[in-house]
């Protein structure tokens, strides 16, 4: 019998008074009778429209059936035939645009909570689950993954499924790009996303680190002097942008890719640890993306009394997903919108002392289909802080690029890439932010998907 109830089963979170000053996961995860209670209110759709929203396909009523039956293994099987890294997905997806977004049951109430169901599925296979991930029959084909983000992890399994042997190249000591130097332990505690690369290995897939690729090896000499085959382009869009104002070499500015980087790979936020940042009392965070909320909610948890995020136009243009917002609220940040950046302002020793901001309103719609802001002339004001961290986009690192004879790049810096994610570069594919910029996990993971389809058919067909 179907659960009729209009809204989501809630899920638990820490108390955000007490969350903002710890780092550790804001929502607490379903119980298995929360989980099969929610499961029950999937109509199981003829049409499945929720699949069609899903980047990566996921056969999302068939794993919610399993749920609804309380077999968590059996469903977590039906995930990871699509998805590689679902305790991610379950937290990280902006599944309010995607497979919740297509759900029937939203239409006169809240959709399934598939995210949640999803992560719920995950974490009690990571805490239950006794098999480990098979390491699939080769096929004596070789592959080079340049990445170990979401984009490089996702094509990585999806090559091992089909019985490649694959090698990830990461720049980083660590394996998991944004997931673990961009996504806040709050967010995505760094454990799950380890056990979810374990998996991986387990299949076979090997991963070396600190490997800067473009400086210690080429695209050429992977393909011409060890042997493989074809290489999949996976290395995100890591390169900050900043506003080109006054002030911005400041000491106390950073871009949120520094400032988050030392937070969550360089554990600024564990005791013990000596990692330089500034512990500031006034931060002001310029952007609106999950990025500035991210770093904001990171610099309240740092200690700082007062956060802003500043943001040129109205709570309604916020791109930020809603939940984040919510919970950023929640957490006393304070929203300064309908401003901008003018210059930033230092004290007597070359420090940040104060951001000046001008007041906009909003005009008529630009090329992205949003109003435009305009400055209200002599509305200038200063905002007293210690800090500005800038989170207004990023774009791909140009090194690849620049080192691959053939590899082609648009205006914006992102690598050219047709719709089975082949660049101009003979064997050589890409997918994710390193194509798009700065997107979603599961974006990339679903280019990810569809580049070791197309990397099969390449390499099968020569």
């Amino acid at each position: 019998m179907p659960n009729m109830a209009p809204k989501k089963v809630p899920m638990p979170e820490q108390d955000p008074n007490i969350r903002n000053k710890n780092f550790k996961e804001v929502a607490e995860g379903y119980t298995p009778e929360m989980a099969i209670e929610e499961a029950k209110r999937c109509l199981n759709c003829k049409h499945k429209p929720c699949v069609n929203g899903c980047p990566v396909n996921v056969r999302i009523p068939e794993f919610i059936a399993q749920v609804a039956e309380g077999n968590f293994a059996d469903a977590y099987k039906i995930i990871t035939s699509t998805n590689a890294l679902p305790a991610v997905c379950g937290r990280v997806c902006p599944q309010e645009h995607q497979c919740e977004g297509k759900c029937v049951r939203g239409i006169k109430g809240e959709p399934v909570a598939i995210g949640r169901l999803e992560r719920f599925v995950a974490d009690w296979y990571i805490e239950n689950g006794t098999e480990k991930a098979e390491k699939p029959k080769s096929n004596g084909h070789k592959v080079a993954v340049i990445g170990a983000g979401p984009a490089g992890l996702s094509c990585a399994g999806s090559l091992a499924q089909k019985g490649f042997d694959v090698t990830i190249f990461e720049a980083f000591h660590t394996a998991g790009g944004v997931l673990v130097y961009g996504i806040p332990e709050f967010r995505l505690p760094k454990s799950i996303v380890a056990k979810e690369i374990d998996k991986l290995k387990d299949m076979g897939v090997k991963i070396m680190t600190n490997m800067v690729m473009g400086k210690v090896l080429s695209i050429d000499e992977l393909m011409d002097d060890m042997g493989f085959e074809a290489v999949f382009i996976g290395s995100g869009a890591g390169l900050p942008s900043f506003m080109g104002i006054e002030g911005e070499a400041l000491v106390g500015v950073y871009s949120a890719n520094e400032y988050l980087t030392r937070i969550n790979l360089m554990k600024a936020y564990k005791e013990g640890y000596d990692t330089p940042i500034d512990r500031c009392k006034n931060i002001a965070v310029v952007g609106g993306g999950n990025v500035a909320m991210d770093a904001a909610r990171c610099a309240k948890r740092m200690g700082a009394e007062n956060v802003y995020i500043v943001y040129r136009r109205s709570m309604e243009e916020l791109p930020a997903r809603a939940e984040e917002v919510h919970h950023a609220k929640e957490e006393g940040i304070i929203f300064k919108l309908l401003t901008n950046p003018v210059r930033i302002l230092p004290d007597e020793n070359g420090r940040v002392r104060a951001m000046e901001c001008i007041e906009m309103k909003l005009g008529e719609p630009d090329a992205s289909g949003r109003r435009r802001p305009v400055e209200i002339a002599g509305s200038n004001f200063e905002l007293p802080v210690d800090s500005v961290v800038m989170s207004i986009g990023t774009s791909p690192n140009p090194l690849l690029r620049t080192t691959t004879p053939g590899l082609e790049a648009n205006k914006r810096g992102c690598l050219v890439a047709d719709d089975k994610m082949h660049t101009t570069r003979e064997g050589v594919f890409a997918g994710g932010d390193a194509v798009t910029g700065a997107a979603t996990v599961i974006l990339a993971m679903g280019a990810g998907k569809t580049a070791a389809d197309s990397i099969e058919e390449y390499i099968l067909n020569k």
